[in-house]
Parts: structure tokens; sequence; C-alpha cells
């Protein structure tokens, strides 16, 4: 019976993580069920854009990309699916608007789908094109941005930072303009009237900016939204930063501590290290000398040991003296090899 029990346990346990299992990895991998049609769109750029990625319409997903490609005239040509049975059960209308638009700060990208202006009944047939009149890139970020490097360079800090927060909050829309933004920037750059290479530069730059903020506002605001949340991220993770600093705070003493330890050894060495550079100053003829004739000791040396990795001696010359107790010194004769070897 406790088998049986166990074993009925077994079987929806197994059964519960197979489901879940499942239902994760259809969330994962963008996996569906339901019939759809394909599509393709020619966009002249869609950097980040990847496979999987969503497609929506007014923020709500109702498809997905499936294929990227390059033309022959290097533009991409996108392959996207839609959901049959949504709002796009009688096809995808000829004058759909295609924009690649950023789903986050970490670079992600979905396709958008507006409606543009023509007959709401003419519909794409299956496989059909929308040309690249019809869509847009998206937002470049690098040149929203880099349009204010040229006046951030002139600028004084503080000035920086008044523009910076006025931009800031013309952005999120919490006050001003951007007639008052343009306000502000001119009564900084009357300044600069000695540098009117730079003024007009940030001129044309401004321009640049502020149409690529008009054009891409709804861009604009998410970006705000997501860096919102990014600094809602940081600003829950206060106290994990705070361990760390505390952390870094105690390697800092204790490194302080060794080096306080190590210092009179370490002066010790200095002094030493003074002492022998005075000695081989004051003797540096020797040294010199010394170091002179050491090739020659060397050479010697490089022939004694060259049939292998030992000394090998060879006697050119022999003679012995003996002192016997009480008495003279002998000195026997010297016995000289003639050998060649030994001249």
């Amino acid at each position: 019976m406790k088998t049986t029990s166990a074993a009925i346990k077994l079987v929806i346990f197994v059964a519960l993580t197979s489901l879940a299992t499942g239902v994760l990895a259809m969330t994962i991998t963008n996996m569906r069920f339901a019939e759809s049609r394909s599509y393709k769109a020619i966009i002249s750029d869609v950097a980040g854009l990847l496979d999987k990625d969503d497609v929506r319409v007014a923020g709500v997903r109702v498809g997905q990309v499936d294929k990227i490609e390059l033309t022959k005239d290097h533009q991409a040509k996108v392959t996207f699916s839609l959901n049959k049975d949504g709002v796009f059960r009688a096809g995808l209308p000829a004058s759909t608007n295609v924009q690649v638009r950023y789903r986050n700060l970490m670079g992600q990208r979905y396709l958008a789908l507006t409606e543009g202006p023509g007959a709401p009944n003419q519909y794409l047939p299956r496989n059909g094109v929308i040309p690249v009149t019809q869509t847009k890139p998206a937002l470049d970020l690098t040149v929203l941005f880099n349009g204010f490097r040229p006046l951030f360079r002139a600028l004084e800090p503080d000035d920086v930072n008044k523009l910076s927060f006025q931009i800031v909050q013309v952005l999120q829309g919490e006050g001003g303009t951007v007639n008052s933004l343009l306000s502000h920037v001119a009564s900084l750059t009357s300044t600069l009237a000695n540098r009117d290479q730079v003024i007009g530069q940030v001129i044309g730059n401004l321009n640049n900016v502020l149409g690529t903020i008009d054009a891409r506002h709804s861009e604009v605001n998410q970006l705000v939204t997501d860096l919102r949340g990014f600094v809602s991220g940081v600003a829950d993770d206060r106290k994990a930063i705070f361990d760390s600093v505390a952390a870094i705070n105690d390697l800092s003493g204790t490194t302080a501590d060794l080096l306080r330890d190590g210092r009179p050894a370490i002066n010790n060495d200095i002094r030493g290290l003074n002492t022998l550079a005075k000695t081989l100053n004051a003797n540096s003829g020797e040294l010199d000398r010394g170091l002179k004739r050491t090739p020659g000791l060397l050479e010697g040396l490089t022939n004694i040991s060259s049939y292998g990795s030992w000394f090998n001696m060879y006697i050119c010359g022999l003679d012995a003296r003996v002192r016997l107790p009480g008495g003279p010194v002998y000195q026997t004769p010297a016995i000289v090899n003639e050998n060649a070897r030994c001249k």
C-alpha cells in the first residue's frame, strides 16, 4: 500500500514538473501553435534585430521575426509572421509601416507595425513585401547624444550641468519646452562669440538632435523609463554596494598594516643596498678589471667542459715540493708536456 502511494505521488510530481518545464521552454523560445501568415519588409538598417524578436502593434505582441537576409542592394530583408487569429485575421494592410524600435536599454529591439495612409481594405498577399519607403531603421542614440559634444567641449562644467538638466527635464516632460531649451542654449552660446566655428557646429548638431527627438519621442520616453528602472535597481542594491565599500575599507586597513610591519625590513634593505652601491663605486677600478678578465676566464672554463656536462682536466706540467720535519724543502724537477694542446 505504501509502495502504491509513493508511486502515485512520483507520477504526479513528474507530470507537474514536465508541464512546468514545457511551459518554461515555450515562453523562452516564443513557441506558437496558432496558424500564422508570413510577410517580408525591406529595411535600410536592422542592427540589433534578431530572429525570434517580437512583432508588436501598439506594444502588444502579434508575431515574431523569422529570418533576416541581405539583399543585393545591401539592404535587409526581414521575414516575419503574424498570428492569423489576431487583429490581422483578414490580412496585413498594404499601407502598413514597419519600424525597428528599442525594446529596452540592453539593446534588444522589436518590429513595430503602424497604420499608414491608404485604403484600409487592400491587403498584402502571403509573403508580400513591404517596400523600404514604408520602413524605418532604429534610432541611432550615438548620433543623438554626440550632437551636443562640441557644445560640451566649449562650455564650463557648470554650464554643461545646467544644459544637461534642462535637456532631461524636456525629455521627461517635467517642465519647459523645446523653445525654452533653445533659449537657454542661445544664452550660453552668447558668451562664445569669438568661437564662430564651434557655435555653427553646435547649432547644426543641435538641429539634428531636436529633429531626431521630435521624430522619435516615443523611443526617447521608453529610454527614460528604462533608465529610471535601472536607477531603481541600483537603489534596491544599495545595501550590497555599501557592504562592498566596507570590505574595501577593511582591505585598505590590512594593506596599511602589512606595509607598516614590513617598513623596518624594507628600510634595512635600502640601507644595505646603499652600502653596496658605495662599495662598488669605491672599487670601480677593480670591478672594471675583473669584468674585463671575466670573458677570458669563462672561455677557459668552456674549453674544460666542452666534452660534456663535466670538467675535462689535462695535465700539461707537474712539479712537487716536499718539506721534511725539521729539514729543508726538496723540489722535484718540473715535468712539462710538449703536446700541442699545452702550448
